[in-house]
């Protein structure tokens, strides 16, 4: 379906921002990429979502590997006990050993994570997981899978982070690629009034994740 996003501003990474812009999107692929009425008047009878604050393009998580199999994110039945955050270090130690039932079922979960912090793309050497559950899980939820050429050689915090911009790097070094017309649909809305605001308040303000066209999160 033909569908158009707008918000206040979006911020294409590989050209000017634009206010009361909009994306289109049909099927898998973006169509257009501009002010809301140029677009709206490009796609006529498109279905509108509109959102709140700065879309830009989908991010890019550097440590998707240590996120998924050195952390274990807690079953939401298990919040009582273990809490929501994702446990790692001594606190994972303390679990004892997980069965490939467990694991398989925090590594899901750690996927849906990381869209809820507007990643579309994932990194791994040769762009490749050797990891079969890590593999399976990236597979299944659309995330792209890049190379690590030109990642972060070193941590600004004492672990990685879901939130891409904890590496420290503008919206242009956090993004897997700009917004352009042919490209993937992979999208991110933050209610956040710019790009400053975005990079201080980080990624836990997004409120809408967009892969290759699907509408993969939206917060309640």
């Amino acid at each position: 379906m033909l569908t158009i996003h707008t918000a206040p501003l979006v911020l294409p990474a590989g050209a000017d921002p634009v206010t009361d812009g909009a994306v289109a999107v049909d099927g898998d692929r973006i169509t257009a990429v501009g002010p809301y009425e140029d677009v709206a008047d490009e796609t006529p009878g498109a279905r509108v979502r509109r959102w709140p604050g700065v879309l830009t393009p989908g991010l890019r998580q550097w440590h998707p590997l240590w996120l998924l199999r050195q952390c274990y994110h807690p079953d939401p039945r298990e919040a009582g006990e273990l809490g929501e955050e994702p446990l790692w270090g001594e606190r994972l130690a303390a679990l004892g050993e997980l069965g490939e039932t467990r694991w398989s079922g925090s590594v899901r979960r750690g996927v849906q994570r990381m869209l809820r912090y507007g990643t579309t793309a994932v990194a791994s050497p040769g762009a490749r997981f050797r990891d079969p559950l890590v593999a399976m899980a990236v597979a299944r939820s659309g995330l792209t899978v890049v190379g690590t050429t030109n990642a972060p050689g070193t941590l600004l915090g004492e672990r990685p982070d879901l939130d891409p911009f904890a590496e420290g790097h503008d919206l242009r070094g956090t993004v897997h690629g700009p917004l352009t017309i042919g490209g993937r649909a992979d999208l991110a809305v933050f209610d956040v009034p710019d790009e400053s605001a975005l990079r201080e308040r980080g990624a836990a303000s997004c409120v809408a994740t967009v892969l290759a066209g699907r509408l993969v999160y939206r917060a309640r």
